[in-house]
Order: C-alpha cells, then structure tokens, then sequence
C-alpha cells in the first residue's frame, strides 16, 4: 500500500531554509528482511520541478524521474501526483558499514553499533570514470577539504588552478571521507542537482545536508563495498519484493530526454524464484515480476500474492 504524504505545506520557491536542512527520512528497521523505507507520493504544484522535489525528499535525480515516467523533469506541471521512490531492498552485500550500489546510485550506511541502516542518494562515476567495484575502507577524513586537481581532470579543464581551496567554487563540499582506492572520495558538492545523476569523475557524491548527517557516524577503517545490482529481491512481512533500476546506460538517458529504450532483465524471475524457493515458487506472480522487470521502476513491488504486505506496493 503507498501511504501518502501531505503535498509539499510550501512551495519550493519559497523552502531554500528547508532544502538545506534537510535529512534522510527516519527509516524502519528490517524485520524479516530486507525492505527499508515506505513508499509515498506528493503532488507537483506549479512552480515545482523533479530535481528540487528530488532533493527535498532525500531522492535522486534519476531514481525519482525512473518512478515517474513521461513527466518533464524541469517543468512537470501542477497537480501530478508523484511517487516517491522511498521503500528500498537492501543490496545483496555483507550489511556492515558502507554499501553503496552503482546501479541504484545509493549508499547505504550499517552502523557498527547495530543501528537501523540509513540510505542516502548518490552522485556516481559517468562513463569512462566508473566508480572501483569491490572492497575497501575509509582510510582519512576532512571537514572544509582542499581539492587537488589530478592531470586527468586539468586536461579537461586547463582553466583549473592546481589547489582548490575550501569554499564555494570547492566540489568535495565541507566534509569528505577519503577510500582506500586512488584518487575516490565520499564527499559533498557544490552542485547538488548533480546527486542521483552519473556526473563525478568517479567519487561518490552526496547532497550537503546528507554528508553531514553521515560524516560524524564513519570512524575511519569503516568498510566500504561498492557493487552493481539493477535488480534487487527480498523478504518483508512474509512476502517477497522485487526492485529493478535503470540500467546506467538507460540512466543517461533518463537524464537526456526524460525517458529510456527498453532493455529486458532476463534473469529477473530466475532471482525471484531463487529467493523464494519451492515452498513459494507457487505464490509468484509472473505477470508482476515481467512488468517490473520491464518497466524498471526502481522502487520494490511485491510479487507474491496474498497474504497483502504492509510495506511496499504494487505497480501503479
């Protein structure tokens, strides 16, 4: 079931003191599972575009125009009820530290002392600065860091001065969290519509707001593991869910033109039946586990049929 919001109380050329302070939405713990978040809708009003509704409901870019196919991303309009794309299926991934999914360009965080996980929309590596696949550890961390230019990048921007220092025009933003692998940071920005868009040189971006949430809860030698999964299954309240992103060449072209060519998944209903074994192999719904494969919604549908879930949602 979507549980909805209330519209936006103010419109968002008037809420720059509520963008700024805002956080991650409280999230429920898992219970039999695996599925975090609720789901939830809004309505656009007319002044509204995806990015700053995006923004305001600690979502990304893509992930929010994914759930929303055939809008205009800039201008949608007044009076679109928007889902929010705010349950999300925990990666397949040891759940200790950092997590973050490439594909789903979102980092989740497990605290050491056993916390409920907290998940924050990303900025990734676009094509040709991918993001490192695999593990490591956050080795270093700044408040106010300098930026040093590599050659990579004053090649492509010969105008650069070789030191940034803390400021404004700084991209790593006011906190970064330095990985084990050469030159990749977690850090903020100075471009915040740039988070849930494949845009960085290969770090991880998060909005402002978000990695100062996260700064203080990351001790340095906390893991890191990066990975890439489109396609999501698990477990909440005795049902199995499915979650399929975009993939990251169906991302660009969210992001050019607001919509994508189709791209099958065909191990799709092979993972769904692998999770839900033979004992619940006769509850799937194959036509929702098609549609979602297909259409790639990038928020968790539930494709057992009955007992209904209380957590997640059918496809609109």
């Amino acid at each position: 079931m979507i549980a909805k919001s209330s519209a936006l109380k103010t419109r968002f050329a008037a809420q720059a003191v509520a963008l700024t302070l805002a956080v991650a939405p409280v999230l429920a713990a898992p219970r039999d599972g695996d599925v975090i978040g609720e789901m939830s809708t809004t309505v656009t009003g007319s002044d509204d575009s995806l990015p700053e509704i995006a923004r305001h409901f600690d979502l990304g870019f893509v992930e929010l125009v994914a759930a929303n196919p055939g809008l205009r991303p800039w201008a949608p309009g007044a009076g679109h009820e928007l889902v929010l794309p705010t349950a999300h299926i925990l990666p397949k991934a040891p759940r200790r530290g950092v997590v973050i999914n490439l594909d789903e360009m979102r980092l989740y965080y497990y605290p050491a002392s056993g916390g409920d996980p907290k998940t924050y929309p990303l900025g990734v590596g676009r094509e040709g600065h991918v993001t490192p696949l695999g593990t490591s550890r956050i080795i270093g961390k700044a408040e106010q860091p300098t930026w040093y230019p590599p050659p990579s990048i004053r090649a492509e921007k010969p105008e650069l001065p070789a030191v940034v220092p803390p400021g404004p025009d700084n991209p790593l933003g006011a906190y970064a969290l330095y990985v084990g692998w050469p030159g990749i940071r977690i850090h903020g920005t100075n471009k915040p519509y740039g988070v849930g868009r494949r845009t960085s040189h290969g770090c991880i971006r998060l909005y402002p707001e978000d990695i100062e949430a996260l700064y203080p809860q990351v001790p340095v030698g906390t893991p890191v593991t990066v990975v890439q999964q489109a396609v999501k299954v698990g477990w909440s309240g005795g049902d199995l869910y499915l979650e399929v992103h975009p993939s990251l060449a169906q991302a660009d072209q969210l992001e050019d033109h607001g919509g994508t060519d189709p791209e099958p998944v065909p191990d799709a209903l092979s993972l769904v039946r692998a999770a839900a074994g033979p004992e619940d192999d006769v509850r799937l719904d194959q036509e929702v586990i098609r549609r979602a494969a297909e259409e790639r919604r990038g928020y968790p549908v539930r494709v057992t049929r009955n007992p209904p879930s209380p957590v997640g949602t059918s496809l609109p």
